[in-house]
């Protein structure tokens, strides 16, 4: 995933004086913990990642690390959770609109949705019928992102403003996909880096949809949690691989370009806004571990242990795609995985690529049901993703060793300012 991520915002209130007579008095309440990286913690890690070892007794209230201060903003230019770093857990849940719903049922929907988004963000409980499940907890980085499928415009009459870009994706031969796991009319992204807090708001948004939507699919995902490792790195996929070199980066010039639609593209009210690929892509991990670190390696293009491409350097030395070893063999071969993902070899298609793991069990065959959540992000899919997998498709190294079983896409519009909710500009345009 993304070698480096923008930092996430963060808030803090003043610790209690005295957090022992706080705790006696029926306990620090969530938002007043938020500030409390107090002396009873010894706080360990870099880049705002952290692990906290409590030194207190039983009894007295524990401080949070800064992990659990960390938070994302709700209000912003674009939607939370896509240029934020990656977090520990995930949930993709993707809802379809209830028989007798329209227009103004998904506007309410939308309404309830952000204003519950806001509030967990921000470490609060939802409005109504809190379930106490994250009241001990910050806000651990929370976001909430949401997003339109194709069908969504023909359940609410808005088919003239569905997007161009929305269009189906087309087929794909590696494709085995699940339609009762693909597609839907509405899709959440929940990401946080502490489990009950991701569980939390995957539960309030399913209550909030209440009649007006019901539950199309859902799925599961995680990362390595944050300060695991001894410095802030790439992250790791299933296969062992570092993943994620060369994504774009907030930083770069053209990003907002091949990431978001522009303020003045069409539609209107998508400006701002960023069209999402979300795939369930099962990793064949028998098979791709019976192969030597050598092949493994031939077929992703990079080294196992520090990601460098087989041409030589780091990982972030540029890949010499003409190289070859002393027989004459190109040392990054032809089909492998690195190679046909760049950008300059898909006349630039670029994405950004920020996906969770997922472990679902063990199958009837004994192999585990496991792979990559993949969501990608870019400003119109027929420029991102789309000409990449068909690329993919042709002659991809890694292809006998996973399988697409699950596709979407959705529009995911711009961020929300204050006081208002996501969507609103389609919704009451």
């Amino acid at each position: 995933m993304p070698d480096q991520s923008i930092p996430q915002a963060r808030t803090r209130e003043a610790a209690p004086e005295n957090a022992e007579a706080a705790a006696a008095h029926g306990g620090i309440s969530r938002r007043r913990l938020l500030g409390t990286a107090g002396a009873t913690g010894l706080v360990l890690g870099t880049a705002g990642t952290a692990a906290g070892y409590a030194a207190a007794p039983s009894e007295a209230a524990v401080p949070l690390t800064s992990l659990g201060t960390d938070r994302a903003m709700f209000h912003g230019k674009h939607q939370p959770g896509i240029t934020d770093g990656l977090q520990a857990r995930g949930h993709l849940v993707a809802f379809d609109l209830a028989a007798g719903s329209g227009r103004k049922e998904a506007a309410a929907l939308l309404r309830r949705w952000s204003e519950t988004a806001r509030r967990l963000m921000a470490g609060e409980p939802s409005a109504h019928g809190d379930t106490d499940v994250a009241r001990d907890a910050g806000p651990s980085s929370l976001t909430l992102t949401f997003g339109f499928g194709h069908s969504f415009f023909a359940r609410t009459g808005l088919e003239k403003q569905r997007p161009v870009a929305l269009d189906p994706l087309p087929e794909f031969s590696s494709d085995r996909l699940d339609k009762n796991r693909s597609n839907g009319d509405l899709w959440v992204q929940i990401g946080a880096n502490d489990a009950l807090v991701a569980f939390h708001a995957l539960r309030a948004i399913q209550k909030d949809a209440g009649r007006a939507a019901k539950v199309r699919w859902q799925m599961n995902g995680f990362n390595r949690s944050p300060g695991a490792t001894a410095h802030p790195m790439t992250a790791r996929n299933l296969m062992g691989q570092i993943d994620g070199t060369r994504n774009p980066k907030p930083g770069e010039p053209d990003f907002d370009r091949r990431i978001f639609v522009p303020e003045k593209g069409e539609p209107a009210w998508m400006a701002n806004g960023s069209y999402a690929v979300v795939r369930r892509i099962r990793m064949l991990l028998d098979d791709w571990e019976k192969l030597s670190v050598t092949a493994q390696e031939a077929v992703i293009g990079r080294r196992k242990a520090d990601g460098a491409a087989l041409s030589g350097g780091t990982e972030t030395t540029a890949m010499d795609l003409e190289k070859t070893d002393a027989e004459g063999n190109l040392v990054v071969p032809i089909n492998a995985h690195a190679r046909i993902t760049r950008p300059d070899q898909n006349g630039g298609a670029a994405m950004l690529r920020r996906p969770f793991s997922f472990h679902d069990g063990i199958d009837h065959d004994g192999m585990p049901d496991a792979g990559l959540l993949f969501i990608c992000w870019q400003a119109d899919p027929l420029r991102g993703f789309v000409p990449v997998q068909r690329k993919l498709d042709r002659g991809d190294a890694l292809s006998p060793f996973i399988r697409h079983e699950s596709s979407g896409l959705f529009a995911v519009p711009g961020g929300a300012a204050e006081g208002e909710y996501v969507g609103q500009k389609l919704l009451e345009g």
